[in-house]
Parts: structure tokens; C-alpha cells; sequence
């Protein structure tokens, strides 16, 4: 029993401090609160006054501002007056200036006037004076104003017209000369620096043999081998009684040439049979082929002509194989290739064209063997085919004048193709084909009214001619000259350039006794 009064006793004195507890706490928030709310009051107080601080000062501040704007604004204001007053004063003093210089103008306009009616009293004055002064040569002279006119401007007119003709005269003959002496240079320029070799045609070859008994081995057994050689070569075996030797007759070089590299491999190895000679051929024809090409690509590097169609290099290597007039084609082409390439660059021209051309312009010799026509039409059909430019073909097509030629380069190429086939020792002409020429030439000349003699000279370059003193005068002489030119370029075909030279004489003879 005591157990539970003592739990009883300590239960309510449990509650009894719970309950002082809790109203001491509540005290003590009820203390806190109020201290709380007396720090809020404090602080919206001095916000309040900080406020109104703060507020005081930006007022200040914006007078200060107010004040500041106001004052720059009137030194503005100022500076704005000064200018106007000061611009206002310039056009012041200007119109000042102009003031007075309207008044010089117009002084000086009443002394014009003074002075312009002087001058039409004098000029007046001067009229009659003229009038009077013709009127006095009229009668002296007994001509008419228009007629004295017409007499003086008649003899201007004369003495302007010889002065004239004179004057051209000259110009003329300083011009050519100077031409001339230019062109001189530059085609000596031109040989100078551009040398070709030459050499001399031939339409057959001879392959040595090591005996004569080797020929019989080349005939074969009834002319087999032979026959063998000759089809498939298309090129004539000429076997004589020429010791150690056979000859290969043929008017293709190329085909000459295979069938000679065949012989001398088929004579050097022993073994002549049809089939053996088949083989060499197809050999010799592979080889052939390879230098062709080699050739024309060296001749394609020597005058830098580029970007060429590999069936035109190809013609271009044959060319080598083939002379005109003991010419070399390939050499000559190279030749012109360079000595037009180099005009053209002294004349200002397009070298690259004139080279090009030049290069081609026979590239038509390389197959006319085995096509028809002449080889001017070949080359440009081929040049065609090939797509070169419409210059190069005009170029080639022209250098025989079987057209005009229109464009510089096209020139520069005749005239390096004559430069080229007119060096000595250039072209080899038979004496036969040489003496038919001179005689043409004189047959030519000696058709030709009032001509008495005429002598071809130097090699056919010149012809001279004695002509009849009382039918030719010295004017006619020129006209002659000429006329017999013209039918020499269109009646004979020839190297280079013939000169033709008229000489006329009158002599007296009379004998003292």
C-alpha cells in the first residue's frame, strides 16, 4: 500500500511540474515575442530614417545634375551666337566684295562698249579702205577677185601637189629601205641561230655482203626466198653483177629501209628461208615503228612544239625517210619549225603557232607515196582528222599559195620554208632538170615585146635583160619589170626568189675623119 501512495505522490507531483513547466515556457515565448517585436519596430524605424536619408540625397543630387545640364546648355547657346555672328559677318564682308566687283564689272563694261564702237568705226574705215584697194588691183591687174583667187590657189595647188609627191617619194624609198634592212636582219637572225643538215635523195639502198655466194642463198630455190622478200616488203631486189653487193629498189623509204634492217639481219645470221624471212620482217617492221616514233617525238622536243596527236608524231618520224630535191623532210621541217618560231618572236607574232605549223606544214610528204593528190591537200585532210587548230591548217594549207594567206605566221612560214630550201647545198637538182629551168626562164623573158637579149645568172636567182632603147622608155621599164615577174611566178616553179633586171642604153657612135 505504501508502494502505491508513493507512485500516487510522485505521478502528481509529475503533472504538477509538467503543468509549471509548461506555463513557465509560455512566459518565456510571451517574453521573446515581445522583445521580437520591439527589435521589428527599431528596425522599420531606422529603414524609415535611412530612407529619407537616402531620398535627401538624390534630390541633391539631381539639382546638382539639373544645374550642370543648365550651365553647358547656355555655354552652347553661347558658342551658337559667336558662330552665327561671326558667319554673319563673312557674308557681310562678302557681299562687300561682291559689291565692288560689280562695280569694276561694270566700268569695265562702258569701256568695252567705248572701245567695241571705236572698233566698228575702224573696221568700217578698214572696208572701204579694202574696197577701194581691190577695186585699184582689179584695174591694174585686169582680173576679177574670183579670177586673181582662182590663179593663186592654182598655183598653191601645183607647187603643194610636187611637194607632195616628192615628199611621198621619199617616204616610200626611206620606208622600203628601212624594211628592208629590218627584214635582212631578222632572217639573218633567224639563219643564224638555226642550222639543218642536209642530205641527199635516193630511191634505192645497197646491203655488202660477205661474198658472193651469199646471193644465191638470197634468191633461194627458184627465186623463192626472194620473192618472199619482195612481197612482203613490197620493195624490188636488184641482184647484178655488182660485186658483194645487192641492191633494194623502192620508192618508199620506209618500206626501204625495213627491207635493208631485214637483209642485213637475214646475211648475218645465215638462215634465209621463207620462213625466217618472215619472222626478220615482222622484226625489222616492230623496230621500224619504235624509232619512227622516236623520231618524231625528238623532232617534237627540238622545236617545243607540245600536245601533239600520237599519229602525228608518228608522220612526223617518217618524215625522215623521205627527201625532196636531196632534202631531207624531216631536217627541213625542223628547220623551218625553228627559223619561223624565231621571226615570229622578233615580229611580236604568235611563235607558238608559227613553230607548230612549220613543224607540219609537209606532214602530207610522210604518206603521199600511199595516197593521192598533193601533199598540201594530204596535210591539211590529215591535220583535219587530227583536230589542230584552224590556224596551223591555214598556215599549212598556204604555204604553197594554193590559198592566200591571211595571218602573219602563215607568211612566216612560206618564208622560212624558202629560206630552208634555198640554202646552198640545201637541194640537189639534176643538171638536166637545172638547164630546162634556165632555158624556161629565158623563153619567158625573151616573149616579152621590146626584149632584145636576156641571160639567166647566178644559178637562175637573176635574169638579166637588154632591152630595146627606142620601143622601152625608162617608165615602161618598171612596168615591164613587173609584168615579166608576174609570169615567171606563175609559169615556173623554183627555189627561193629570181631577180629580174632590165637594163636599157642609148649610145651614140659617130667616127672623126
Amino acid at each position: 500500500m505504501d508502494y502505491i501512495y508513493y507512485a500516487l505522490a510522485a505521478l502528481i507531483a509529475l503533472i504538477v511540474g509538467f503543468a509549471i513547466g509548461c506555463i513557465v515556457r509560455e512566459n518565456i515565448n510571451k517574453n521573446k515575442l515581445a522583445n521580437a517585436k520591439m527589435t521589428a519596430s527599431q528596425i522599420i524605424e531606422d529603414a524609415e530614417k535611412e530612407s529619407e536619408n537616402i531620398k535627401k540625397e538624390k534630390l541633391i543630387e539631381a539639382k546638382d545634375e539639373i544645374f550642370n545640364l543648365k550651365r553647358d546648355l547656355d555655354n552652347e547657346i553661347t558658342d551658337r551666337r559667336n558662330e552665327v555672328k561671326l558667319q554673319e559677318k563673312r557674308i557681310i564682308q562678302k557681299e562687300e566684295h561682291l559689291d565692288r566687283k560689280l562695280e569694276a564689272i561694270e566700268k569695265k563694261e562702258e569701256i568695252s562698249q567705248k572701245k567695241y564702237k571705236e572698233l566698228e568705226a575702224k573696221e568700217e574705215k578698214l572696208s572701204k579702205l579694202y574696197q577701194q584697194q581691190t577695186a585699184e588691183l582689179e584695174r591694174i591687174s585686169n582680173l576679177t577677185f574670183e579670177q586673181a583667187r582662182q590663179l593663186l590657189f592654182d598655183e598653191v595647188e601645183k607647187q603643194i601637189s610636187r611637194e607632195t609627191a616628192l615628199l611621198i617619194k621619199n617616204k616610200e624609198i626611206e620606208a622600203k629601205e628601212e624594211a628592208d634592212k629590218k627584214a635582212r636582219e631578222i632572217i639573218s637572225c633567224a639563219i643564224q641561230r638555226c642550222a639543218a643538215d642536209h642530205v641527199s635523195e635516193t630511191t634505192v639502198s645497197v646491203v655488202n655482203l660477205p661474198s658472193d655466194d651469199m646471193k644465191g642463198r638470197i634468191i633461194g630455190r627458184e627465186g623463192r626466198n626472194i620473192r618472199s622478200i619482195e612481197t612482203l616488203t613490197g620493195v624490188d631486189l636488184i641482184i647484178d653483177d655488182t660485186p658483194e653487193a645487192v641492191i633494194l629498189s623502192g620508192f618508199d623509204p620506209v618500206r626501204r629501209e625495213v627491207a635493208r634492217i631485214a637483209l642485213e639481219r637475214l646475211v648475218a645470221d645465215g638462215r634465209i628461208h621463207p620462213a625466217r624471212i618472215e619472222e626478220t620482217i615482222k622484226k625489222a617492221q616492230a623496230e621500224m615503228d619504235v624509232k619512227i616514233r622516236e623520231l618524231g617525238e625528238q623532232a617534237s622536243f627540238e622545236t617545243n612544239v607540245m600536245k601533239l596527236h600520237p599519229e602525228l608524231i608518228k608522220l612526223i618520224g617518217r618524215l625522215n625517210y623521205r627527201t625532196s630535191y636531196g632534202q631531207n623532210v624531216l631536217k627541213h621541217s625542223i628547220e623551218v619549225s625553228a627559223l619561223a618560231g624565231i621571226m615570229a618572236d622578233e615580229l611580236g607574232a604568235n611563235s607558238r603557232i608559227a613553230r607548230r605549223a612549220g613543224l607540219l606544214h609537209d606532214i602530207g610528204k610522210s604518206i603521199d607515196h600511199e595516197v593521192e593528190g598533193p601533199h598540201v591537200q594530204i596535210g591539211v585532210d590529215l591535220l583535219k582528222k587530227y583536230k589542230e587548230s584552224r590556224e596551223v591548217i591555214h598556215a599549212v594549207e598556204a604555204h604553197h599559195n594554193d590559198v592566200e594567206p591571211t595571218t602573219i605566221e602563215a607568211i612566216l612560214v612560206q618564208a622560212a620554208d624558202a629560206i630552208s630550201a634555198a640554202r646552198p647545198g640545201a637541194r640537189r637538182e639534176t643538171l638536166e632538170s637545172y638547164s630546162k629551168r634556165l632555158e624556161k626562164l629565158e623563153e619567158i623573158v625573151n616573149s616579152f615585146s621590146g626584149v632584145e637579149k636576156s641571160y639567166a645568172i647566178q644559178a637562175g636567182r637573176e635574169v638579166r635583160i637588154m632591152v630595146k632603147p627606142n620601143e622601152i622608155d625608162d617608165i615602161k621599164m618598171v612596168h615591164v619589170a613587173r609584168d615579166i615577174a608576174k609570169q615567171i611566178e606563175a609559169d615556173m616553179e623554183y627555189p627561193g626568189q629570181i631577180k629580174v633586171n632590165i637594163i636599157r642604153e642609148t649610145r651614140a657612135v659617130d667616127y672623126a675623119k
